[in-house]
């Protein structure tokens, strides 16, 4: 019960590093959240977006490891190089920080279905959702083995707090997020947990 605890915990602070991670995306939500508009529809849209490409990813690197074994190293080596490269550019993001916070203004959507299908673009059409996902996601949850899918939910549980906490509570976020300081705290959680994995995935490979 422990051991699946401590992966489920795994699983929800690999999946949180990668989520809050600035992005279109996020920004999108956050909008959304502070204008009121359509809120639940998008939250929901990523959440289960998230879910369902980080079972992708969870059962389908593990089909290969399962029917190739020598693929573990091979995800092991590759997936912690790409750890390691996103520690690195959040690293840098804390060390060279921006100028301004998380911008919030902007047209938003003029229609709930114009939302949705914004929300579902940059969700679906964004490269590196499938990156976090079904690659880095799917590769760390490999590592754990016959408690992969322990893993991936607490990767999913860790997308649902945060696009309901992004949509929800987007006022009391937004001036919270508008700070530079704010994003550099975030960057350096996610560049030290990043790092961290990526070296124990390459460690164990």
């Amino acid at each position: 019960m422990t051991s699946a605890l401590t992966t489920a915990a795994t699983g929800f602070g690999t999946g949180l590093s990668l989520i809050v991670a600035i992005g279109a995306q996020n920004a999108f939500v956050l909008r959304q959240g502070i204008r009121r508009h359509a809120v639940l529809a998008v939250v929901g849209i990523c959440a289960l977006s998230d879910a369902a490409l980080i079972a992708l990813g969870v059962g389908g690197v593990g089909a290969v490891v399962v029917a190739w074994p020598g693929a573990l190293t091979a995800v092991g080596w590759i997936g912690g190089a790409f750890l390691l490269g996103y520690g690195a550019l959040a690293a840098r993001r804390v060390l060279r920080p921006g100028t301004a916070g998380l911008a919030t203004d902007g047209e938003a959507a003029g229609s709930r279905r114009r939302a949705v299908l914004t929300c579902l673009a940059m969700t679906w059409l964004n490269p590196h959702v499938y990156l976090d996902t079904v690659f880095l996601l799917g590769s760390v949850a490999a590592d754990h083995g016959a408690q992969r899918w322990t893993f991936g939910l607490g990767a999913v549980l860790a997308s649902v707090c945060w696009f309901a906490a992004l949509g929800f509570g987007a006022r009391l976020l937004s001036r919270f997020l508008a700070r530079p300081a704010a994003w550099r705290v975030l960057d350096g959680l996610v560049a030290a947990t990043m790092i961290a994995l990526g070296l124990t995935l390459i460690a164990g490979s």
